[in-house]
């Protein structure tokens, strides 16, 4: 990651098996017709009614600039199965992108093709800790952070690298004045195109539960690790009074070990994964936990702010499968998100009063939470019904494991660009994305917005 005064926002996390490639289904192109490097990896069995799906094509060098030193990769012009959400991808999860990702695509609703937009490029401090299975499955790749861009059947994309000074050139040295090497851009540079699908699963003991894998054991186990808290089934987790919360706290306090009257917020309304319509058949199976929840990270996704509050579980699916699929992760990297809306929404699967662990901030995913606004918040205020969500949440959630949300607390690193392995790092308990990674996430706006969560959640509390 670039430092914050990069114009980098950060985003986004899951993981699943790598799945296999097939061939795209036949579409006109408006440049040159997709070819065997054009393909489509299909989550899930080949059936139709599958939610969702991912087009995958491969970047080819493009002309222009090469006696200045930078190489460019994209593709022309062309048509392609509908789509909403798109990222780029590379085989090294550890290279960056140094350079410029500018897409543009054409609306289906119009026909009209979008201005060129930007793509937040660099999302490498979203992940799993380094030495985790997660992290060193094989499947894991680089990525850019994803947009947003509504259904579209046409895109057209150009990677744009930074021209690198000669090995024996010092740095800093002025453009001009470069000798300059090969420019670099990773190797593997794909275009994900994601149709996130439709997001309405059927009743439960439908006819077609198996179309959306509603009775698999997957979703079976993703909707029971709330047990206790909604039905099995539920698309939503109701919100309960302080009174109530405190009361079922209380009523665990053998379990929980909280022999005084505990300082926790009202437990508020979260949409279930089902309730956004995950395809539980895209993750890992098994769930994975950490001790406790001592610190939770705020996040902005960096995907836009260009959607409706009606979209936000589109864009969660597509954050999902562009996670598990694309990326390799286990699952959708955050434990929770939050539409500008001031919707709360689970994420990771596992239980959403348990210490699940995320994919949310490199180096401090172990006995933390990650929750992201959905949005880019670098020069955009986030809704004062989004903020107020994150205190909200943060009060709840923090309070089930005693922890202050105006304290601060300790972590230790498993490794990052800020701090060594190891070292035991003193952070508040409610931070920014920033403060345990060299990056511009949350967005400034949001950041600025954490002192009154702070203490907005703390008056939850009862503090």
């Amino acid at each position: 990651m670039r430092g914050i005064l990069a114009s980098s926002i950060g985003v986004t996390c899951a993981a699943a098996l790598a799945l296999p490639l097939a061939p795209p289904a036949a579409a006109a192109a408006a440049g040159p017709a997709p070819t065997a490097e054009a393909a489509t990896r299909a989550a899930g069995p080949a059936e139709s009614g599958v939610p969702g799906s991912t087009q995958s094509l491969s970047l080819r060098p493009l002309g222009g600039d090469r006696a200045a030193g930078t190489a460019v990769q994209g593709l022309g012009p062309r048509t392609v199965r509908h789509f909403s959400l798109l990222g780029v991808v590379w085989d090294d999860p550890g290279a960056e992108l140094d350079g410029r990702v500018e897409v543009r695509t054409r609306s289906v609703g119009t026909g009209a093709w979008s201005d060129w937009q930007d793509v937040e490029t660099h999302n490498a401090d979203h992940a799993a800790d380094p030495g985790t299975g997660e992290r060193t499955s094989g499947r894991v790749r680089g990525a850019t952070a994803p947009l947003w861009v509504g259904e579209s059947d046409g895109v057209e994309i150009r990677v744009r690298a930074e021209a690198a000074p000669a090995a024996d050139e010092p740095a800093g040295t002025a453009p001009g004045a470069r000798t300059t090497a090969a420019p670099l851009l990773p190797a593997g540079l794909q275009v994900e195109l994601i149709d996130p699908g439709e997001g309405t699963l059927p009743a439960a003991g439908a006819p077609d539960d198996s179309r959306a894998g509603a009775t698999t054991a997957e979703a079976t186990a993703a909707s029971a690790a709330n047990a206790g808290l909604a039905p099995l089934g539920a698309t939503e987790i109701p919100a309960l009074s302080r009174e109530e919360t405190e009361r079922d706290l209380l009523a665990g306090a053998a379990e929980t070990r909280q022999r005084a009257k505990p300082y926790i917020g009202p437990r508020p309304a979260i949409t279930t994964r089902r309730g956004w319509g995950a395809d539980e058949r895209l993750r890992e199976k098994n769930f994975a936990y950490t001790k406790k929840v001592k610190a939770a990270f705020v996040h902005h996704t960096a995907s836009g702010n260009n959607y409706t509050c009606s979209q936000a579980p589109s864009l969660i699916r597509g954050f999902y499968r562009y996670h598990v699929v694309s990326l390799g992760w286990r699952d959708i990297g955050y434990n929770f998100l939050i539409d500008k809306c001031g919707r709360i929404y689970e994420g990771r699967a596992g239980g959403v009063a348990k210490a699940v662990l995320g994919a949310h901030t490199l180096g401090f995913n172990s006995n933390s939470m990650g929750i992201a606004v959905i949005g880019s918040y670098g020069s955009k205020k986030p809704s004062s019904s989004a903020v107020k969500a994150v205190s909200r949440l943060t009060a709840w959630k923090l309070g089930l494991h005693g922890m202050n949300p105006k304290g601060k607390t300790y972590l230790t690193s498993a490794g990052g660009n800020l701090y060594r392995k190891g070292k035991k790092v003193r952070l508040n308990v409610i931070s920014g994305h920033r403060d345990g990674f060299n990056t511009a996430c949350p967005g400034g706006k949001l950041y600025s917005k954490l002192g009154t969560a702070r203490s907005t959640a703390a008056r939850y509390q009862g503090r």
